[in-house]
C-alpha cells in the first residue's frame, strides 16, 4: 500500500451482524419479560372472580412487605389458592418445556426436534395412565406425578441405552429409537384404556390433552426444584453447543466431548420434560415452536436462545392457560389443545418452508 493509498472506509451506517443479533437480542429479552409481567398479572385477576390488576399488585406486595393492601377475604382466598399457584404452574412448566426444545434442536442438529421424540412424554404418559387405570394411590395425591415423573426418566434411559452401540450414541439411531418407544408406549396406553373404567378413561383423556386446572402449590414445589435444576444448568452448554453445531468432527477438534455433551443434555432434557408433564399433562408444540421462532429472530447462537426459549415458552404457555379459561367460560379447554391448534400450522408451514429452501426433499 503507497503513501497516498488509504485503507477502505466501513460504513458506519451499517452495524456488524454481531453486533445487530445482540442488539435484537436485548430486545426480545426485554420484550418476553415485559409480555409475561403483562400476562402474568392479567391471568392472575381475570377469571369467574375478577380481580383488577391493581388489587393483584397491591396484595402481592403485601405479602413480600413492599406496601401494598390486602385484598377482602375472597379475593385473598380466590387469588393466593387458585389464580397465582396456576399462574406460576403454568411459568414453570413452559419455561421447562421451551428451554428442553432449544436444547433439544441443539443437541439433534435440527430445528423440527422437540422434547417428545425421545420418548419422554409418552413415557411419562404411560406411568400417569397406569396409575389411574389401576387406581393407583400409594402415595395419595402424589402418585400420579411421582410416577409420571419417574416412568419419563425410566423411558429415556431406555432409549439411550438400546441406541448406545460400541460407546457412542448416534442421532439418528437415538430418534428411530425414540419412535419405536413413542409407539409401544402409546400401545401401553391404549390396553390400560381398555381395562379402564368410564370415570377413570375421562380423566385419563384429559390428562393427555394436558391442563393446569389442578394446580396447587405443593404442585409447584414438586416441580420447581428438576426446573429450577434443568433452567441452571442449561445456559453453561450453549457455547459447547454452538461449536457442535458445526458438526461433530470440528467440534470434537475444538475439544468438545460430544458424547459427555449429548448425554448431559439429554438428562437435561428428560429431567425437564418430565417434570413438567408430570404436573400439566401432555402439551406438545411449544418446545417445537418457541425455539424456532426466537432463532428466526435473533440467529442461532445458543447463548440467548436457550435462556430466550425458556423465558418465551412461559409467555406461550401463561397466554394460552390464560385463553383455556376465558375462550369458552364457563367451560375451560384443555390446555394442550390450544398449542395444538396453533402449533400445528406453524409446524406444516415450517415443513413447507424447510422444503422449499432446501430444493425439495429426495
Amino acid at each position: 500500500m503507497t503513501a497516498t493509498e488509504t485503507p477502505p472506509a466501513t460504513s458506519p451506517a451499517q452495524p456488524q451482524p454481531g453486533r445487530q443479533l445482540r442488539r435484537t437480542s436485548w430486545l426480545l429479552t426485554v420484550l418476553l419479560t415485559a409480555a409475561l409481567a403483562l400476562l402474568a398479572l392479567l391471568s392472575a385477576g381475570i377469571g369467574a372472580y375478577d380481580i383488577p390488576p391493581g388489587d393483584v399488585l397491591g396484595s402481592v406486595l403485601h405479602r413480600v412487605g413492599l406496601g401494598g393492601a390486602p385484598l377482602d377475604r375472597v379475593g385473598e382466598s380466590v387469588l393466593w389458592n387458585v389464580r397465582l399457584p396456576r399462574v406460576v404452574l403454568a411459568l414453570l412448566v413452559g419455561a421447562s418445556l421451551g428451554c428442553a426444545g432449544a436444547l433439544m434442536q441443539g443437541v439433534f442438529g435440527n430445528p423440527l426436534a422437540e422434547p417428545g421424540v425421545i420418548g419422554v412424554s409418552s413415557g411419562a404418559a404411560v406411568g400417569a395412565v397406569a396409575c389411574i387405570a389401576l387406581g393407583l394411590d400409594f402415595l395419595g395425591t402424589w402418585t400420579i406425578t411421582v410416577c409420571a415423573f419417574v416412568s419419563g426418566l425410566a423411558t429415556v434411559l431406555i432409549v439411550y441405552v438400546m441406541a448406545r452401540s460400541g460407546g457412542r450414541t448416534e442421532v439418528v439411531t437415538l430418534i428411530l429409537t425414540g419412535i419405536a418407544v413413542n409407539a409401544f408406549a402409546g400401545a401401553l396406553i391404549g390396553l390400560f384404556l381398555s381395562y379402564a373404567d368410564a370415570a377413570a378413561v375421562n380423566q385419563i383423556t384429559f390428562w393427555q390433552l394436558g391442563s393446569l386446572a389442578q394446580a396447587t402449590w405443593p404442585k409447584v414445589l414438586a416441580v420447581l426444584p428438576c426446573a429450577a435444576l434443568g433452567l441452571l444448568v442449561a445456559p453453561f452448554h450453549a457455547r459447547p453447543l454452538d461449536l457442535l453445531a458445526l458438526g461433530e468432527r470440528p467440534a470434537r477438534h475444538l475439544g468438545v466431548d460430544v458424547e459427555k455433551l449429548r448425554v448431559t443434555l439429554i438428562l437435561v432434557i428428560a429431567l425437564l420434560t418430565a417434570a413438567a408433564v408430570a404436573v400439566s399433562g401432555v402439551i406438545g408444540f411449544v418446545g417445537l415452536v418457541v425455539p424456532h421462532l426466537l432463532r428466526m429472530l435473533a440467529g442461532p447462537g445458543h447463548r440467548f436462545l436457550v435462556p430466550g426459549s425458556a423465558l418465551g415458552g412461559a409467555v406461550v404457555l401463561v397466554g394460552a392457560d390464560l385463553a383455556a379459561r376465558t375462550v369458552a367460560a364457563p367451560a375451560e379447554l384443555p390446555i394442550g389443545v390450544l398449542t395444538a391448534l396453533t402449533g400445528s400450522p406453524f409446524f406444516f408451514w415450517l415443513l413447507r418452508r424447510t422444503r422449499r429452501k432446501q430444493g425439495g426433499w429426495a
